[in-house]
């Protein structure tokens, strides 16, 4: 085993184990090097930041789940992939129901109007959650995988058509819904 392959097993060790100065070392060595991997394929400032700093959180909350037999590098970057997915998701959903970017929120921006948006977030989430299975499935493909009509229609064996009234029918029920918080 390599030295440092070894130092690495034993500040993941640490890190399981709670030791605080371990994963700021571990954030120090790694923060850069995951921005700049997430920030050249999404060249968003914010989606990389974001990222990476809600991905160390994980790591540190999950830190006694950790695995031995990966290194903490790769179980970092799983983190952070499956963080940017969600991001991600949510960042359709906000297109969809036209929240503001959080990009676009400037510095002078409150805590509160923060917790609002997140609040707005979650409504939106529980909203799409509470349509008919066939609604939610298709406005997941078509708004959030970005799958066309016609993708969606074959993946879920029903007409373009079908998809079309199943979107029409999503979208008007959640503007009717979410039309008392906005």
């Amino acid at each position: 085993m390599s030295t440092t392959r070894g130092y690495m097993l034993a500040m993941l060790q640490r890190i399981r184990e709670g030791d605080q100065d371990s994963f700021h070392e571990f954030y120090d060595l790694y923060h850069a090097r995951l921005y700049q991997y997430i920030h050249m394929y999404t060249r968003s400032a914010w989606l990389a930041e974001e990222t990476v700093q809600l991905s160390f959180i994980k790591i540190w909350e999950q830190r006694k789940k950790l695995s031995t037999e990966y290194s903490l590098s790769t179980q970092l970057f799983r983190v952070a992939k499956c963080t940017l997915i969600d991001l991600l998701r949510k960042d359709r959903v906000r297109e969809v129901v036209r929240l503001p970017h959080p990009e676009s929120v400037t510095e002078q921006t409150s805590v509160i109007t923060a917790i609002e948006m997140k609040d707005d977030l979650n409504r939106v989430m529980k909203n799409i959650h509470d349509l008919p299975v066939m609604q939610q499935q298709v406005l997941t493909q078509t708004r959030i995988n970005d799958l066309s009509h016609k993708e969606t229609a074959a993946l879920l064996s029903i007409s373009a058509k079908t998809v079309e009234t199943h979107i029409t029918r999503a979208v008007r029920r959640l503007k009717k819904n979410l039309s008392v918080f906005f």
